[in-house]
């Protein structure tokens, strides 16, 4: 599916009426048997096309258009370390009940015992961060400087792991939990987690705006800067810890065709988004995809938050079509996602 990358005037308008001038750099995409749809403001849309040329990047005084822009899409990297997950199961790596202290150095603690199936589902026992991250403190700095709570390497994350406590085995999201998954990923891989991520998924798929930097100076020159709800400039999120719960960066076209290689089987680990256990009330959860119903339908979704960035992608598995919203400001798209996916009646697409 290549038709349509170009900006979609339909979809350009029904982006602002649904984003309005909250979100004033932010981009949408649309997909369906029928093809793509992808649109934006303030940014370019065609971002693909020109990945790796140099450009200006957008200045902090007001947000412009930006050649091959790419956003963080913050917590939906989790969904792809799902997707990793399943992969790594269909090609014998590892079992659900492989433990993290099979595959990284956490000698003998509590964190060592946990099994990758609890990690993808979160119900590992592990905590949202761990305390030795004094994560109270990082995001006082967040809401003050706008200073990135994240950066650890990975050694620094596993010292971290090492000292943690489990808690009773139950549904609780975990951040932690899931840096040390992919980080486990990677090691039965024999690779890097960014490494992985641009092997099994970005190469494959042909995302070219697709990749997960460990420091800020990794960045293209044409990354986005995020911005609080307020407009306030926020630091990037990089970190080689973070990748796998956080830190990847995509330009809208690429989300676009991962989100149809989802839907048409090609892309890797599509049984991650099968739910297997439950999610709080009313969702159920494969590894990190949430299903819920809405409007009498499965769809299948996750979102991402980091300092300046929200993000959503949502499928409709029963109807091929998917939508992704990206925006550089950190104000929530949830809403506007679920209602752009399911706003026509079942057996008609979006847009």
């Amino acid at each position: 599916m290549t038709a349509g990358l170009d900006g979609d005037q339909q979809l350009v308008t029904r982006l602002g009426e649904l984003l309005g001038p909250r979100h004033p750099v932010a981009a949408a995409a649309v997909v369906t048997p029928a093809g793509m749809r992808v649109a934006s403001r303030g940014t370019d849309a065609d971002a693909d096309a020109d990945c790796d040329a140099h450009s200006d990047a957008a200045s902090d005084s007001a947000p412009a258009p930006v050649s091959a822009s790419d956003f963080e899409i913050g917590s939906i990297a989790k969904a792809v370390t799902g997707l990793l997950y399943a992969d790594a199961l269909a090609r014998g790596e590892i079992t659900p009940d492989t433990s993290l202290g099979e595959l990284l150095p956490l000698a003998d603690a509590p964190a060592a015992r946990v099994t990758l199936r609890s990690l993808s589902t979160h119900r590992s026992g592990l905590p949202r961060l761990p305390k030795a991250a004094r994560p109270w403190r990082r995001t006082l700095a967040l809401w003050r400087y706008g200073t990135n709570p994240y950066g650890e390497n990975l050694e620094q994350l596993l010292d971290q792991a090492r000292g943690v406590a489990l808690g009773t085995p139950r549904s609780r999201y975990s951040n932690l939990g899931f840096e040390l998954l992919g980080h486990a990923l990677a090691r039965a891989a024999t690779t890097t987690y960014p490494e992985l991520v641009q092997q099994r998924i970005a190469s494959p798929l042909q995302l070219d705006c697709f990749y997960v930097p460990k420091t800020a100076d990794e960045l293209r020159p044409e990354a986005l800067n995020g911005r609080s709800r307020r407009g306030r400039p926020r630091q990037p999120w990089t970190g080689e810890a973070l990748g796998p719960a956080g830190g990847i960066r995509a330009s809208i076209t690429s989300m676009a065709r991962l989100t149809a290689a989802i839907l048409d089987g090609s892309a890797p680990g599509i049984a991650a988004l099968d739910p297997v256990a439950p999610l709080g009330a009313g969702a159920r959860i494969g590894a990190a995809w949430i299903t819920v119903q809405v409007k009498g339908r499965p769809i299948t979704w996750h979102n991402g938050g980091t300092g300046g960035f929200r993000s959503w992608l949502g499928l409709d598995r029963s109807t091929g079509t998917g939508v992704v919203i990206l925006s550089a400001t950190a104000a929530s798209v949830d809403r506007q996602g679920f209602t752009l996916l399911t706003e026509r009646r079942p057996g008609q697409l979006p847009i």
